[in-house]
């Protein structure tokens, strides 16, 4: 008989300790398909934090739950970012609180140039990092700030979209498969970004399919199976547990 590693004893040893941003116990459903199932982590200011699993193990979902937004929808449990209640938020307010969801697709606006996307993020408080810290943040996109910003590039979109979360004064980063299609190059450049804002403070969390490099960039990891949290620990942890990574991360 095969028995699996109980790797569950992780997945309750932050729940208790404070922390930025906290997830605790929730469930989220898409009509009446139960996706996220009683997930629970913290995130510590300034971590990056992977948020990893297989394929359909519902870590898009679980972003999304985190986020707000209309689907999946939560039902019970609670998400704490600051001391502030994004579980009774819609996804305006919890943008509002500061927290910034850059999704796959990346929503760059057509008809608008790099810069308008960034200005128009800025159109209503709170206000973050100035357009020109951006662009010394990202020089590609201060290079092209006159370009329609649909026209860049896959890797050039993922910077503006990024760099759009950023204009707003974000408090959490939320990433959802950032590093997708991407060359290995331009996946290079926007880690060398993500290390840059986390010595400024900057708190992620980032869902990706090419889970040894962000488990490399991350602090810590939380693995999802089936709607539901089997390991929380450091990503060193993960780097260094072959069974592990071979029963959850198929690598």
């Amino acid at each position: 008989m095969n028995v699996k590693p109980d790797f569950t004893r992780h997945a309750n040893q932050a729940a208790t300790a404070p922390a930025y941003f906290s997830v605790h116990d929730i469930h989220a459903y898409y009509g009446e398909s139960y996706i996220v199932q009683g997930v629970s982590f913290n995130v510590h200011e300034g971590e990056i934090l992977a948020l990893l699993g297989r394929n359909g193990a519902g870590k898009t979902s679980t972003l999304r739950t985190c986020a707000r937004v209309n689907t999946p929808e939560l039902r019970r449990g609670e998400i704490w970012l600051d001391h502030q209640p994004l579980h009774t938020m819609s996804a305006h307010q919890a943008s509002q609180a500061g927290l910034g969801l850059v999704p796959e697709d990346r929503r760059i606006i057509p008809g608008l140039t790099v810069e308008e996307n960034l200005k128009l993020a800025q159109i209503a408080p709170p206000v973050g990092w100035s357009i020109e810290r951006l662009y010394e943040l990202f020089p590609r996109l201060g290079e092209r700030r006159r370009q329609e910003g649909i026209t860049l590039s896959g890797g050039e979109q993922q910077m503006l979209a990024i760099a759009r979360a950023l204009a707003r004064d974000v408090k959490l980063l939320l990433l959802d498969e950032p590093y997708e299609g991407l060359a290995p190059v331009i996946v290079d450049e926007i880690e060398k970004t993500l290390i840059e804002i986390r010595k400024l403070g900057m708190t992620t969390i980032l869902v990706e399919q090419n889970a040894v490099r962000a488990l490399e960039l991350s602090d810590r990891a939380v693995i999802l199976d089936t709607g539901g949290v089997v390991f929380d620990g450091t990503a060193a942890e993960v780097l260094g547990d072959e069974t592990l990574r071979a029963e959850y991360l198929a690598i």
